[in-house]
Parts: C-alpha cells; structure tokens; sequence
C-alpha cells in the first residue's frame, strides 16, 4: 500500500508498494520463504537456496558500487528489502543483513584487488557470508575482552582466538573477523572463508528462536592471514574504517525491526476481526502500532538517505537512538500482538509466539538495547567508542 508519513521536520515521506521495492521480491518471498518458516524456526532449516534465489534478482546489490558488481541503490533500499523478508520471517531478514554487512566492509576496504574478486559475487548472492562483528563492536566499547589476537609474521599475521557467534556462516561461507594487535590501536579485520585452514567451526547449542541462522563458534588456532585477505589495518586505517561503516552497519538492522512491527500490527487486525470487542481493552491496539510503525519508517529511510550523502559518520548518535527506540518498539509490538492473539499464539506454529522471540532477538543481538544506551550514555560526557 502507499502511505504517507510526516518526518519531524514536517516534510511528506511517500512509502513504496512492497511489489516496487524489487522487481520479483514479493513473489520469491511467498512461494520460497513464506511456506518454510515453521521449518526454519522450529526445525533450525536454513533458507540457502531461498538466499542464491534472493541474489540472483538483485536482493543482495544494493549497497554495492556498480563497478563491484552491484547496483549502487543504497542503504534505503537494503533496508526495504530486509524489512519485506522480516515480515515474515526476522532469523532470514537477519541472513540477509548478515549478508549486506558482510559486503559493506569490504566496500569501504583499502584492499582493492580483494574488493574486486569478491564483491560481484557476493552481491548476485553466488557466494554467501556474514560478519563476525559482535565481538569486535562490544570490545571497542568496553563491554567485553577483545578474542581474537593477531601477531604479525611474513606475508600476513597470525592469528588466535574463538568468536563465540558468528551466523549465516558454514565451510562455503565467508565472515569477517577483527583481532587486537600488540602496541597497536583498533583492531586488524580479516576476510576468511569457513574451510579456512586453522579454523574450526563449532555449532551452537540450539537457540529458543533464531536457530536457523547457521551461527558457530569459530576457533582459530594458528590460522594465518595473508595480506592479501586483510580488509582494515590496526591504527589511524581502523579509525578512518570505523568512522565510514558505523552508521549503515547499524542503521541496517532497522529493516528487521520495521518489517517485524509491520507483521504483528497485521496479526492484531486479523485478531480483532472476531475478537474486537475484548481486544479493545488491551493497552496497545493495532493503529497506535500502525502510527509508531509510519514514524520509525519514515525516520529510518530518511536518516539512510542522508548517511548515502554525506557518509556515516556523521551520524552514529542519530543511529544509535534510532535503533534503541526500533528495539523497544518491536517488542511492544510483539508483546501486543501476542496478548491480541491470546490462547492461539502459544500454538507451535502460530506466528505471535515466533515474533515475540524475534523482537527479543533485535533488542538483543549486537548491538543489544543496553549497548546502546550504554554508548549514548558515554556520548553525552565524552566522545563516542570506537566502532567496527
């Protein structure tokens, strides 16, 4: 539908149609990902081929130059298309900004010959991938001990560790990694494959939701990185990275809180088709959800388009506040839409249950609601955290 919204600062924001997002989007979404939800949330099924599929019809090209083999569209429209796959199901929305985020730090790469090789195909979804970040981001911040340390020898570094949770990876995979350096400031990020030697990738205990994300614990034990694979350098090149993906980086998960909200404010008026007249004393109804939901959006896709002019560093506490606020409100979202549907969403296959697990999930993955209040907070009395 098109719907129009106001931004604070009182300009109109038109709203695409769900079918005008990407040619195709709607259609791969229903016949190959919609039928398999229960399957990838109950069974832990990974959606692989509904992925290549995604690729293949531009669904992964957005925030790639043309000249690596994307379509140069924007962080807006990666955004729209993680929110129309999170309507229906957060755990293939989250692959897919796995996938987005996974391309994004090598497009802000130093390591051109790298960028060349690997982004055409990462982009059309051929190659497929995430971004073992979550530690790298806690332990800029003071949250947690740094993993993974690197050690610098002829032609590359050596490198040493575990990543605890790393997800949409497997042996055909590639991710990400960021590793302390002695004497060093800021972190080393690396380009590695899941075969690659002297990494071993352990599976994790099976999660309450989100268990079929392909997420392993990453053991690195001796496992050299040739230059050759190195994205950032430790020092003044990881600040200068850290400054131009911060904000995108993030920003980006805002398409699985919007997409989430969306779902539970339809659940809630499939609901009260025949249960109106109790519903209607619950606190949260569908169009205060529905009212939050154009506000979030509107700002979301505006604050994207300034980040694609002006860079991202400019605005990381904008970021930051905005994907607080999309946490907190995909789990009023959720929580609602689980009282509307009562007795009926603790069913197995009922979708409110799943999303009160997913919204959960999106105030918890990295960077969870209290990093980042933790990182407000902080901004207010000093400058920002380092970022990875």
């Amino acid at each position: 539908m098109n719907t129009l919204a106001r931004e604070s600062n009182s300009q109109i924001v038109k709203f695409p149609d769900s079918g005008t997002v990407l040619p195709g989007l709607v259609e791969l979404i229903a016949a190959d990902l919609a039928p398999k939800v229960v399957d990838i949330d109950v069974n832990a099924a990974y959606p692989k081929e509904f992925m290549h599929k995604l690729g293949a019809i531009g669904g992964f090209a957005s925030m790639t130059p043309t000249e690596f083999g994307g379509s140069g569209r924007g962080l807006k429209h990666a955004i729209q298309v993680i929110e129309e796959a999170s309507k229906e199901c957060v755990s293939t929305g989250f692959l897919i900004w796995a996938q987005y985020a996974l391309q994004w730090y090598l497009v802000n790469s130093a390591n051109t010959e790298l960028k060349s090789k690997m982004l055409p195909k990462l982009a059309m979804g051929e190659l497929l991938g995430g971004t073992g970040q979550s530690n790298s981001m806690k332990s800029c911040c003071g949250i947690e001990e740094a993993r993974l340390k690197a050690t610098k020898v002829e032609g590359g570094w050596m490198i040493n560790g575990t990543l605890p949770w790393v997800s949409n990876i497997g042996v055909e995979h590639f991710f990400h990694m960021g590793a302390t350096v002695e004497g060093e400031t800021g972190l080393l990020i690396g380009f590695v494959p899941g075969n690659h030697p002297g990494l071993t990738l352990v599976p994790s205990p099976h999660f309450v939701g989100m268990d079929g994300t392909n997420t392993f614990a990453c053991q690195f034990r001796d496992a050299f990185l040739p230059d050759s694979q190195v994205v950032c350098r430790p020092g003044a090149e990881f600040t200068a990275f850290a400054a131009r993906t911060k904000s995108a980086f993030i920003l980006l998960q805002m398409g699985m809180g919007l997409g989430l909200i969306d779902a539970c404010a339809a659940m809630m008026k499939r609901s009260n088709k025949t249960h109106s007249h109790v519903n209607r004393y619950l606190d949260d109804q569908a169009e205060d959800i529905e009212a939050a939901l154009l506000e979030a959006r509107a700002a979301t896709y505006a604050l994207a388009d300034r980040i694609d002019q002006d860079g991202s560093a400019p605005y990381v506490k904008d970021t930051l506040a905005l994907r607080l606020a999309g946490g907190e409100l995909s789990l009023k979202a959720a929580n609602a839409a689980m009282l509307h549907l009562g007795a009926k969403g603790y069913l197995l296959n009922n979708a409110a249950q799943r999303r009160l697990r997913e919204a959960y999930f999106i105030a918890i993955v990295t960077p969870a609601t209290k990093h980042l209040r933790k990182e407000l907070a902080e901004m207010e009395q000093a400058p920002a955290c380092c970022a990875a």
